[in-house]
This record gives structure tokens, C-alpha cells and sequence, in this order.
């Protein structure tokens, strides 16, 4: 008798992805996804090993995209085109660091979401 095993299919990983980096003040989100979205592979700063105040340094932004970087080259990326939201401090040493690990930037585009005058803001803070 055959085995009804199901064989799960290798899923082809593309030559070219989308980075989205997430720069908030408190960590820094690193993921690359194909150009139909699905998740290649992800990290952030925690996951490398820092903690607390450490986790938002740009040195700790570097570190967790070189290792994404790293892990996506190994599995075939090649060009990626990178998407930085926020306006923390790893932005720019996450972008040096996908270079150094070998992977092609094509563009680079700022999605920061930015109010047209939309809500009102916050009450200002006070100290």
C-alpha cells in the first residue's frame, strides 16, 4: 500500500525581494518578502540579543540585518529593494549593513506614514 504522506511543494525563493525595515524608537524590524509577499525571512533586534535601551542603538540595527541579510543570500536573494518606515535610529546602519552582506540595493523609498492634517495630536508632553 502507498503511504498518504503529504509532500509539502519547495517553494521557489526569488532572485529579487522587498525589505521592509520598521525604525520605531524602541527596536528595529527587519523583514524580506518576495514580490508577491510571501515572508522570506525576518528578524529584529531582540531576536540578535540585545535588551532593553540596547535593542533601539543603531549597532544593534546592523547586526540583526546583516544576519537577515546573510540568511537571504544563503537562500538565493539576490536584488532587494528596501522600505524604511519610522524614525528611529537604525535606519541608516540597517540599509549599510544589507550591502555588506551582499545583497544588491536597488532602490531605497522612505513609507513613513506622514498626517495631511488628519488626527489631532497628543497633548505635548511636560518635564
Amino acid at each position: 500500500m502507498k503511504s498518504k504522506d503529504k509532500v509539502k511543494k519547495k517553494q521557489a525563493i526569488p532572485s529579487f525581494a522587498i525589505v521592509s525595515i520598521v525604525a520605531g524608537f524602541n527596536n528595529t524590524l527587519i523583514t524580506i518578502a518576495g514580490s508577491d509577499g510571501r515572508v522570506i525571512c525576518r528578524g529584529s533586534t531582540g531576536v540578535v540579543g540585545f535588551k532593553g535601551a540596547r535593542r533601539s542603538t543603531p549597532y544593534a540595527a546592523s547586526i540583526a540585518a546583516d544576519k537577515v541579510g546573510k540568511d537571504a543570500y544563503a537562500l538565493g536573494v539576490r536584488e532587494v529593494a528596501v522600505k524604511l518606515k519610522g524614525p528611529g535610529q537604525g535606519r541608516i546602519s540597517a540599509v549599510k549593513s544589507l550591502r555588506s552582506a551582499g545583497l544588491k540595493i536597488s532602490s531605497i523609498t522612505d513609507v513613513t506614514p506622514i498626517p495631511h492634517n488628519g488626527c489631532r495630536p497628543r497633548k505635548r508632553r511636560r518635564g
